[in-house]
């Protein structure tokens, strides 16, 4: 990709199409400052899901104090982890999905890479089913003679014309790139915030403040099973793409800022509304077992009639918000895997895999708690050590100064795996899939089998523990491989550490 394609400048005005892919963006196409990450994160996360995370946690046996200091640490674990890789974005204007080649080599990343764009789609297909059918749940009410049945949920052409909807708005902006979700997410950012403010108001009526503190305190392992959900829920998903939203800006970039907006945007308005999700779970445990099924419609029937309708149109931009900043990253993870594609044909693809998964969430899976939780700890078995490596191998990215050419094929700079990561990644994998259970019935045959009967019914088990496992083990296999026994692979130019773009490099580089 030569420079003339790369993304406008924002100081150019008009928003283009964009044109980069998994390329490394040129220096002279870098702007913004790092405070443009709070935006893109915040707006993803100040979602009335945050309330149903909250009850969540707490649905695992905690008491209030132990859910809330639970979930709040989780989150600023997993935040922090998400943060840390977004470094690489500046560092080398890669997108988080190629740089991990550095780590896993040209053809090997594209394990990990797969999995990343699994994890990907599975959080695109609950955030876009929940986004169609709150909008079908408004329709349903406002004019249920042609939108309800007779027990008041949305008929079927509602809530797929609502799906049609939802899935046309993400690809439309996703399709238009990085400047343009740049400039919808802070608009998104302050509505959604405000809104949110509005919502807490109406919802604390609803908070048995007599009856908080009630429920008893759960062991150890419950406890940091709390964390691990609460992780897997919101940070530990986002470690493939944290680099995505950070790779525009200036190589120069403090690390610092970087972590510190990234974290702050994605940990604060969880955690606030984790507080209020847990509060209402323990004075109204009702409500728990609704937010389980329909976690959406469970808490929207709590706000009077008039604040419902704007505020159901606020939680549908909200969720689509998130959706159009995860379906970009899914057409880069896409194009890191090497289709021949370009990200508007990507991103199309991804509508289509949308509609197949969302067919199952809404009109198949019995639970949306149990789906939901399954998918996460799945597929956070091979997402959280994939993380936890690259992060090891930071320290031998930035000794080779970012050099972007560790990206390529063998023969043009980088390698086309490296066996130290795949092992270390591999074997982490198995570990975490066999030390995990599963709600869902379907899921449940591909883990866990490395319990035995008694052990499933444990708590180690059943708070996914094997998660948090996983990514040790990746981690200190691989810091063993290649800082104690210090095992090297072959790479073209091994002593070629200059980080700089040299001319043309860019019309070949991580393609």
């Amino acid at each position: 990709m030569t420079q003339s394609q790369s993304a406008p400048n924002s100081t150019s005005g008009a928003i283009k199409v964009e044109s980069n892919g998994v390329n490394a963006v040129s220096e002279a196409d870098r702007y913004g400052k790092p405070s443009g990450l709070f935006p893109i994160w915040f707006s993803w996360n100040v979602s009335i899901l945050g309330l149903t995370y909250g009850i969540y946690v707490y649905s695992l046996g905690l008491s209030v104090w132990q859910s809330i200091s639970a979930g709040i640490l989780g989150y600023l674990i997993s935040s922090f982890l998400v943060g840390i890789l977004a470094v690489g974005g500046p560092r080398t204007g890669l997108p988080t999905l190629t740089q991990t080649r550095f780590c896993f080599g040209y053809h090997g990343n594209k394990f990990p890479t797969l999995f990343a764009y699994i994890s990907n789609m599975g959080w695109k297909i609950t955030i876009i089913t929940l986004a169609s059918t709150t909008g079908a749940y408004l329709f349903a009410k406002l004019w249920p003679a042609a939108f309800a049945l007779t027990n008041g949920k949305p008929t079927l052409f509602c809530i797929v014309g609502w799906f049609i909807i939802s899935l046309a708005l993400t690809m439309a902006v996703a399709i238009y790139g990085h400047q343009l979700i740049m400039k919808v997410e802070k608009y998104i950012a302050w509505i959604t915030g405000f809104m949110s403010l509005i919502f807490i108001a109406l919802i604390l009526p609803h908070i048995h403040w007599q009856a908080l503190g009630h429920a008893k305190s759960g062991d150890l392992l419950t406890y940091i099973g709390g964390i691990v959900m609460a992780m897997t829920m919101v940070g530990l998903g986002f470690l493939n793409y944290g680099g995505d939203f950070a790779r525009y800006l200036p190589r120069k970039t403090p690390a610092s800022k970087v972590i510190f907006w990234t974290t702050g945007g994605i940990s604060l308005p969880v955690s606030i509304l984790l507080v209020l999700g847990v509060f209402l779970a323990d004075s109204n445990s009702a409500l728990s077992s609704a937010a389980a099924s329909a976690p959406i419609e469970a808490l929207t029937d709590l706000l009077p009639f008039w604040f419902y309708i704007p505020f159901s149109i606020v939680i549908i931009i909200s969720l689509l918000s998130a959706a159009i900043t995860g379906v970009y990253s899914s057409g880069l993870a896409l194009l890191a895997l090497g289709i021949p594609a370009s990200r508007a044909v990507t991103t199309a693809i991804n509508a289509l895999i949308i509609g197949f998964g969302a067919f199952y969430l809404m009109f198949i899976s019995n639970s949306f708690l149990a789906t939901f939780q399954s998918f996460l700890a799945s597929i956070a078995v091979v997402i959280g050590p994939m993380g936890a490596i690259q992060l090891v191998d930071f320290k031998r990215q930035r000794d080779l100064g970012w050099n972007i050419n560790l990206a390529n094929k063998a023969g043009m700079g980088g390698c086309n795996g490296r066996w130290t990561a795949l092992i270390s990644l591999g074997l982490a994998a198995i570990i975490g899939a066999g030390l995990i259970t599963s709600g869902d019935p379907y899921i449940a045959h591909l883990v866990g089998f490395l319990l035995t009967e008694n052990a499933r019914h444990s708590v180690f088990a059943t708070a996914n523990l094997g998660v948090i496992v996983s990514m040790f083990v990746g981690a200190s296999i691989y810091y063993v491989l290649t800082y104690v026994m210090k095992i090297a692979h072959p790479y073209s130019n091994p002593s070629d550490s200059n980080s700089e773009i040299p001319d043309g490099q860019e019309q070949w580089v991580a393609k």
